[in-house]
């Protein structure tokens, strides 16, 4: 990557952060709410706090506030201690405004010192900037799905925009079955271009034959699942599954309102009724897995999604449309997009993972427990960020990100 790349990179990747922060107000900026949300304030401070701590801190360059590291901090332990994560929201200081004063220094201080480089020291610094870089591109993602749930959680849902780009009116595509030989296959990372350490070692895995939908699941088929009283039904569930739903009282996936045949999402440009044929979003693992069974199938794993993936470009539904909601589907599938896809894979190392020494090695590997997969992006996600090897993680009962699925079945193969 050359000095120009990477400038191009950084003015492209910072500016989409203040793009997308830009409808909100400083006070819809506080808002979290709840431990697993940050404020917007949060995510444009912490990703500055990044540059500054692991770039320009290490060069001689002071920080913009001393007292910064400590509340800006996301879980790097290495660095020292930090604000509790559920009391983010209790940041009325510094304000939006001293926020945007830090990122505009740090941006400056940025481009002069990328333009200072010679090539041996950018070849020296390419990594961390490119960690630093997808890690923002993660917090793009992450404040828009916070700051749909700080809205949702308002008597009045208001919205992020005022108004969507135009909807394309796509007719409705009929499920139908991509199969795939299976055998012995390779997954994981390799080569040039940036990707997270848990993507790696490229490693070989067994995979029997087996079909993918060419599309996603939809909320016309949660509607006849809910009709069905699926919800309701303990065949379909896992233990746990059950449990949740039943302890939480869930009836419908999150942001979603169904009565008198009516199927209503709340998302970023408010309330709107769901045509029949957009994917489904905002449904947990355990009703991603009940919803599978319940339509014949099951949830692919990550290997057979990622084999299906990497055949295929990485065009999609993204942040990048403007759309800001998943569309229905079109007539030539798209395995990328719109939600983010469970898989039935746990988060667990690849064989022969080993984190990076320091505080930089906390970025992934230490939350490989008590997770599962996701992959193929949604449409909060930028278009740059996404690839085949992906891997994207969260705990079973996550709703607040715009999770769905694909089916997935087993097949006899040739």
């Amino acid at each position: 990557m050359s000095t120009t790349h990477l400038l191009q990179s950084w003015l492209r990747v910072r500016g989409a952060t203040e793009a997308l922060a830009a409808p909100l107000s400083p006070e819809d900026q506080q808002l979290q709410s709840m431990p697993d949300c940050s404020p917007t304030k949060w995510h444009r401070a912490h990703t500055t706090w990044f540059f500054e701590t692991f770039v320009l801190q290490p060069r001689g360059i002071p920080p913009f506030d001393g007292r910064f590291g400590y509340l800006f901090n996301s879980y790097y332990e290495a660095v020292g201690p930090r604000h509790a994560r559920p009391r983010r929201g209790m940041l009325s200081r510094p304000t939006a405004d001293e926020v945007t004063a830090w990122r505009r220094l740090v941006d400056s201080r940025m481009v002069e010192l990328l333009e200072t480089l010679d090539e041996a020291a950018l070849a020296e610094l390419r990594p961390v900037m490119e960690l630093g870089l997808a890690h923002e591109e993660q917090h793009q993602e992450l404040l828009l799905t916070d700051i749909l749930h700080a809205l949702s959680e308002s008597p009045l849902l208001p919205a992020y925009q005022a108004s969507a780009a135009p909807i394309p009116d796509r007719p409705e595509v009929p499920l139908r079955w991509m199969e795939h030989d299976g055998g012995l296959v390779e997954i994981g990372a390799e080569g040039e271009g940036f990707t997270f350490d848990n993507e790696t070692p490229r490693h070989r895995v067994w995979l029997n034959p087996f079909a993918l939908s060419n599309r996603l699941v939809t909320v016309g088929e949660m509607k006849a699942f809910i009709d069905a009283k699926g919800y309701e039904t303990p065949s379909l569930w896992l233990s746990e599954g059950l449990d949740f739903v039943r302890r939480n009282q869930i009836c419908a996936p999150q942001y979603a309102r169904y009565e008198g045949g009516v199927y209503r999402v709340f998302g970023l440009h408010g309330l709107r009724e769901a045509p029949d044929h957009e994917p489904v979003s905002h449904v947990s693992y355990y009703e991603a897995d009940a919803l599978a069974r319940f339509l014949g199938g099951r949830l692919p794993t990550e290997a057979e999604l990622e084999v299906a993936m990497a055949r295929v470009p990485v065009e999609g539904n993204f942040v990048d449309s403007g759309a800001l909601r998943p569309l229905p589907a079109e007539a030539l599938p798209s395995l990328f997009g719109d939600v983010w896809q469970w898989t039935s894979s746990g988060y667990a190392p690849y064989p022969g993972f080993t984190p990076a020494p320091g505080a930089i090695g906390e970025y992934n590997g230490k939350f490989m427990v008590s997770q599962l997969v996701l992959k193929g992006g949604s449409c909060f996600t930028p278009r740059a960020h996404m690839r085949a090897t992906y891997r994207n993680f969260w705990p079973p009962s996550t709703r607040f990100q715009v999770t769905g699925l694909r089916l997935a079945r087993d097949t006899r193969g040739a």
